[in-house]
């Protein structure tokens, strides 16, 4: 097979379309790909007979406007091209209307007050930039077009809404800056992304004996293995048969579909993998990041495995993260992140990083909170994921430029990148980079882009960047407000750049995130700390906030407050359910397998001590007597949880509910599980009543 005869055999992409419309027909819809507007009503009806005929040829039945809501996943209602004719026969049909706006049950989505049950009515539009494409899944071969998701009075119900309006932001600003360095020929700017996605696999029998996997998509307990990644061995090592047999399938699927999946490797956790694509624009990579995840969890079960894409599956491992790699091009080909050979001339390239500075610092808080989910809350701040501190890592070279820009108001000179020499004569010299990467920065700049690490591996990718390029927008705006009125160009941007890096200097840090010092100069810079993700909501709703969002039409008060709402029922649902889940597993499987063996334990003591009164059974006795004090901590903590969740669910405030569960209840949880695990060190292997760690992770 080769890649070139499969790849985006799936899509109805441009240049099908150039083959199945007629000229001028083809030339609207790229003319309105590419500059906006809308597409005329014959000439929907057209794109979308020739969109059915191709679906069609390639065994669809149905189609599906195919969006995403405020789930975090993905949504489709299938309706078949079958009609009928006036005399009663079936013919196949899509028209315009169709293809162009469908409409959904909004009640049934989260909306955060947006919308009243007893007001449902909500709308799906074509994202005409985004492909259409077929899926092939058991319910059939579905065509499958992208689309937004809005209510009836045109409030955003979806993460694509936004995320369309940021990228307009941010390149209507863009490109003032550029048009200040003279560039008169780019039409647009386009933020692109490329999204590394790393993921778990697991044996599906396995799976399905653990309940905390089923209901949570994580391990709730589970004792460490004896091995884990201690030896560094997993990584980068040789990819098992069976997972390399999933992962051939997977990258013949994704590459039907268009998705560019280019790398795959074993990541540092045992059974843990990664695959990148190539960058595309930003709602594209979307799309792509979120059929990339349906297909990992689709293929996964040909395979009899299951695709696990939860933060943090096993505790005390390497989480999985999504790392956001963003960038911003012109359609003209301009890199504007590129620094150049010698980023300390390059004053567009400089007035462009200070600008992100800006933007980072003043909005750390929402940068966190766009990557908030309850599982970050287990994987942020060690085993490669960065800590819950936002702060920028430019690396030597870069921080060596603004630190003369800071000190002296320009930068002389820069670091330069050298030769390496491995001390073996038949080996050539390698070209080194100016400078190292840092694994444990949040928001790290690495060659022409910044990568985002704290995304995490089962969230949407549209926060994160709608929050990126909504952010950097402002700060694009407000330099270009200023420097369009300068008599004196050069030197007023001279003077902005190094304003905005003396202002805002305290969010670069290169050193080791995860140390104790980090977080106390954080705190003495004044950087947002925020540790989970009930205490990130509120940055969504703060006057900032607000203004920034409504300024540049991205999001109004009324849907910042929707999410707001939506984050907190959110954690309100997981954590209650992650809880229960707890309680059903101590009470049903782990306490009654403990109170076996315990009363074993004690019917062999007595029946030694009986045959043989001498015979010394202090082992065994001090063996009970720890298994029982673990037993006693785990009901109490068992005991707490119920009372607390009881008390906890008769609130009406999801706010007031999500902090007393992040305060109460966490700790109780967290207090089970270490006395379940220690008493899956003590007993029996026969007697346990789930797959450990180790049947979990090393038999896949």
């Amino acid at each position: 097979m080769r890649i070139a005869d499969v790849f985006g055999t799936n899509v109805f992409s441009t240049a099908v379309m150039k083959q199945r419309l007629p000229e001028r027909e083809f030339h609207e819809v790229i003319d309105v790909m590419q500059n906006g507007g809308q597409l005329g009503a014959a000439t929907a009806d057209i794109v979308a007979a020739a969109m059915k005929d191709w679906a069609i040829e390639k065994g669809a039945t149905h189609y599906t406007h195919w969006f995403q809501p405020l789930t975090g996943i993905t949504a489709e209602k299938h309706d078949s091209f079958l009609s009928l004719s006036g005399d009663g026969k079936a013919i196949m049909k899509l028209t315009g209307k169709q293809l162009t706006m469908g409409e959904s049950d909004a009640s049934s989505f989260p909306s955060g007050g947006l919308r009243s049950t007893h007001y449902a009515r909500g709308y799906t539009a074509w994202d005409i930039t985004s492909p259409a494409f077929v899926k092939e899944q058991s319910a059939g071969i579905i065509l499958c077009i992208p689309t937004i998701f809005v209510s009836y009075t045109g409030e955003a119900l979806d993460n694509k809404t936004p995320l369309l309006r940021s990228m307009q932001a941010v390149s209507k600003q863009a490109l003032r800056i550029m048009r200040l360095f003279g560039n008169t020929d780019a039409k647009k700017v386009v933020p692109s992304v490329g999204a590394e996605q790393e993921y778990f696999l697991v044996d599906r029998k396995k799976y399905l004996e653990r309940r905390d996997l089923i209901y949570t998509g994580h391990t709730l307990f589970g004792a460490p293995s004896p091995k884990a990644q201690e030896l560094e061995d997993q990584y980068y090592g040789v990819i098992r048969e069976r997972v390399g047999e999933f992962m051939k399938d997977l990258n013949v699927e994704l590459w039907k579909m268009g998705i560019t999946a280019t790398t795959q490797h074993n990541e540092v956790a045992p059974a843990q993998h990664e695959m990148a694509p190539i960058y595309c624009d930003a709602n594209l990579a979307v799309d792509q990041n979120q059929l990339t995840m349906e297909t990992m969890k689709r293929v996964a079960t040909r395979h009899d495995l299951v695709c696990l894409l939860h933060e943090k599956p096993y505790n005390g491992v390497n989480g999985s993260g999504k790392h956001n790699n963003w960038s911003l091009n012109s359609d003209t080909g301009e890199k504007l992140l590129d620094p150049g050979d010698s980023p300390n001339k390059n004053l567009q390239f400089l007035l462009v990083l200070a600008c992100i500075l800006k933007a980072v610092d003043t909005h750390a808080d929402l940068v966190r909170q766009s990557a908030a989910n309850v599982g970050n809350d287990y994987r942020l701040g060690g085993d490669e994921a960065p800590p819950a501190i936002i702060s920028i890592f430019l690396g030597d070279q870069l921080d060596d430029v603004v630190r003369q820009i800071v000190d002296h108001g320009t930068a002389a000179g820069c670091l330069k990148g050298n030769t390496l020499k491995t001390g073996v004569s038949t080996m050539p010299e390698l070209k080194k980079d100016a400078t190292d990467r840092n694994r444990t920065s949040p928001f790290a700049f690495t060659g022409n882009k910044f990568e985002f690490r704290m995304v995490g591996s089962s969230d949407s990718l549209a926060s994160a960047n709608t929050v990126l390029n909504t952010i950097v927008a402002e700060a694009f705006c407000e330099a270009a407000d200023q420097l369009e009125k300068a008599e004196n160009f050069e030197s007023a941007v001279k003077n902005l750049i190094a304003k905005l890096m003396t202002e805002h200097e305290r969010i670069i840090f290169n050193g080791n995130g995860y140390s104790e010092q980090w977080v106390e100069e954080a705190k003495r810079r004044g950087l947002p700390i925020l540790t989970n993700m009930v205490d990130t909501v509120p940055a969504l709703t703060t006057p900032k906030a607000i203004r920034l969002f409504e300024k540049f039409g991205v999001y109004t008060k009324a849907e910042l407050e929707s999410r707001a709402e939506i984050m907190y029922e959110t954690y309100v649902k997981i954590i209650s359910i992650e809880a229960q889940t707890m309680i059903h597993m101590a009470s049903k499987r782990y306490i009654p397998a403990i109170i076996r063996y315990t009363t074993n334990l004690a019917s062999s003591i007595a029946s030694v001590s009986s045959v043989c009164p001498e015979a010394d059974t202090t082992v065994q006795k001090e063996l009970l007597v720890r298994t029982s004090k673990l037993l006693t901590k785990a009901q109490n903590a068992l005991s707490c949880i119920e009372a607390d969740m009881k008390e906890i669910h008769t609130y009406d405030d999801a706010e007031k509910m999500a902090s007393e569960l992040l305060h109460r209840v966490v700790p109780k949880m967290k207090e089970l599980r270490e006395a379940i695990d220690g008493l899956e060190l003590i007993v029996d292997k026969e007697l346990w009543p789930v797959p450990t760690y180790g049947d979990l992770m090393f038999e896949v």
